[in-house]
Order: C-alpha cells, then structure tokens, then sequence
C-alpha cells in the first residue's frame, strides 16, 4: 500500500483529523489536503504520482539560440578547432551580443550527446602554473614531426611567447639544420622583437653543451643578442608544455584539412592556422582573450644588453666551483682560477687557441690569461 492510500484510509476510513494523520506520517498538513481532495475527486486514479513539471517555463532557453549552440559545435569540431562550452560562449557573444551561460550551454550540449562524461580528474586548482609576467619575457620553441600526403616525414618548428601564447613562429623544413633555427627565429623576432630569453629541451639544434659539443649557432646568436636561452632537464617536455600543448592544437587542425603536398603547401596551411590562432581563437588559459590581445596588453621584456662576440672564439657557460673553473684543451682538463668571491656565479669562457676570456654574465670581464698548457692549475691573474 503506497503513502498516499495510507493517508487516505486514515483520513476517511478512520476518521482522524489531517493534521493528526500529517504528524505521524512525517509529511505536510496541505500534501494531506491535497491528496484526500484527488481521491474524493477522481478516486484511486487520483492517488497516481503525478509530474512536477511546471505547464510553462519562461526561462527556458529559446529552441533556436539551442539550435546555433548545435551549429558551432558542429563547424568548430569539422575545423578542427576548439569546441567547448567556453568558446561556443565566445562566438555567441561575438555574433549576436549576448550569449546564454556556459552551463546553460553544456547542458545542451550533454543533451544532445555531444559531450561524454569522464572519469574525475585532478582539480585545476592544485595546478601549479609557470607563466611569464610580460610579452617577449620567454619564448618557447620546438620541433614536431608531420606526414605530407606521400608518407613523407617533414618538421614543423613552433615558437610560442610564454606569456600570451602567441604564436609568433610557425616554420615546416623537411629537416631542420642549426642555420634554419636561426633563420627562422631572425623572422620571428623581426615581426615581434627580440625576446629576453628563449626555452627548448635538449636538441642537437638548439644546444651542444649537454653533448660536449660547444655551441650551436642559435645558442651564439643568443648570446650575441643579450638573450637569456635555459633548456629543459632531459626526459621532462612539461617545462615546455605551452609549445607542447601547441603541437597538440595545430595537428588537431591540420588532421581536419587534406594532407599537403609538398612542404611549401604546409606551410601555407601554418600560416593559415597561425592567422587564426592569434586573433580569433579565444584561450581558455587568457580568460577568452585571444594571444594576440593578451600580447598587446602589457609591455613587452626586452633582453640585457650581451657581449658581442667574435666568431672565432668557441664559447661555452660554467659556473665558478671552489674558486675556479674548468676547461679541457687538446683533451687535457684545466682549471682556471677565479675568485672565490665569485663562488657559485656563472659565466662565460670564451676560447680562441690559447687566448682565454672569462665573462660575467652582464659581459663584465672577469679575467684574461693565455693559457698554460703544461699546468693543470691556472693561478689567480687580474683583467
């Protein structure tokens, strides 16, 4: 026997009283009302459950703006771009003015079964995030592998500012030698300014000295230029993440359009998808700003003033340890002494036969000797 013919047989069989019954039963006085009213009315039918939906709902969202939310969700995802609540919110906003809130619109979504629940994930808030304060403060760059439409395996160098996101290099090469890097950043910095500093992981063309192999050409250009270059520690791409997660976008869009011909062709459709990236997708990590708006909201880093360099010299970065620092010649380690005050700085060793330069890091010089080849230890000398 359900609650409702309980409370009925109370009422009108036993003939206590309605709020007797309410008590004793843990529900409301007008619910006992309210279902005794239904049964004299229509009899055991009345007793049925019945919906609570409300005849008419003024807030509910127009069948048409649900329709549109359907529409972009669709042309975004067969582009290839970014199709989530947050920006299908955007181009609402941008097109008509106003748009619905974005869980109005993930509920649509998730009705119409475009969105598939997951598994919880670890909450966005116990993130730690690494962003540069200004424009130009750090780029980041890197290099994917893409297939033309022949199978064959191409490269595409991405180079991201670290603040905005802004894709200021996007570069295919069938296979990239240290003096495209160069080209390529030299193109880059012409349209954006050269950066304060620069980040890459440990590639044969972006760095030598994890390979005992001196410098690269970027890494001389770099210094040339006052630009600070860190890379990554081995087997760890989260230091690089954005440039990662734009590997990761670009090749979503590029999935979406008929496979290149030739390498010139893929760079057309960089280019493309460059143009777009900056100025007219919203990021999510810019609070829906585009890169190129965030770009252009604060000033930009510049670098430090850095020695020029004479190209003869072989270059390579220490750091003084116990009042010297090392350098091997003709396989032959030595050790140059430093000041002690100077413990833990780096600096800069430049080496031209036997003539060596050690330079702060601000290009000061710090000592100039000629080197000893006889002698392991190097005494104390002044600039």
């Amino acid at each position: 026997m359900s609650m409702a013919q309980l409370v009925v047989a109370a009422v009108l069989t036993e003939g206590r009283s309605k709020s007797e019954v309410a008590r004793e039963y843990g529900v409301s006085r007008r619910w006992v009302i309210t279902i005794v009213q239904r049964f004299l009315a229509e009899g055991e039918a009345g007793l049925e459950p019945r919906s609570r939906r409300p005849r008419r709902s003024p807030a509910q969202l127009d069948a048409a703006v649900e329709n549109e939310i359907v529409r972009l969700r669709k042309q975004l995802t067969e582009a290839g771009h970014e199709a989530g609540p947050h920006t299908i919110a955007f181009h609402l906003e941008r097109s008509f003015g106003s748009s619905p809130s974005v869980s109005t619109i993930w509920r649509v979504l998730s009705g119409r079964g475009f969105i598939v629940p997951e598994p919880h994930k670890r909450p966005r808030s116990s993130f730690i995030r690494f962003q540069a304060d200004q424009p130009n403060e750090r780029w980041q760059l890197d290099i994917t592998h893409w297939a033309l439409a022949d199978g064959a395996d191409v490269e595409i160098l991405n180079i991201i500012d670290d603040h905005s996101r802004l894709a200021v290099g996007s570069d295919a090469r069938s296979i990239f030698k240290a003096a495209d890097v160069v080209v390529c950043f030299r193109k880059a910095a012409a349209s954006w300014d050269v950066p304060a500093g620069m980040l890459s992981d440990n590639g044969a063309v972006f760095t030598g000295v994890s390979r005992g192999a001196g410098r690269v050409a970027l890494e001389l250009e770099l210094i040339n230029l006052g630009v600070t270059f860190r890379h990554s520690r081995p087997y760890h791409p989260q230091t690089c993440g954005k440039v990662e997660r734009f590997h990761q976008t670009l090749k979503k869009w590029l999935t979406t359009r008929p496979p290149a011909k030739t390498v010139r062709g893929l760079q057309g459709q960089l280019d493309s998808f460059r143009r777009y990236y900056n100025t007219e997708r919203p990021h999510r990590a810019l609070g829906r700003r585009t890169p190129a708006e965030a770009y252009a909201a604060r000033p930009k880093a510049v670098p430090r003033p850095g020695p020029i360099l004479d190209p003869h010299f072989r270059v390579r970065r220490d750091r003084v340890n116990d009042g010297a620092v090392t350098l091997r010649h003709n396989s032959k380690l030595h050790h140059i002494g430093i000041p002690r005050a100077r413990n833990g700085q780096p600096v800069l060793v430049l080496v031209r036969d036997l003539d060596i330069r050690v330079l702060a890091e601000d290009g000061q010089l710090i000592r100039q000797l000629t080197l000893d080849p006889t002698r392991d230890y190097q005494p104390h000398g002044k600039p």
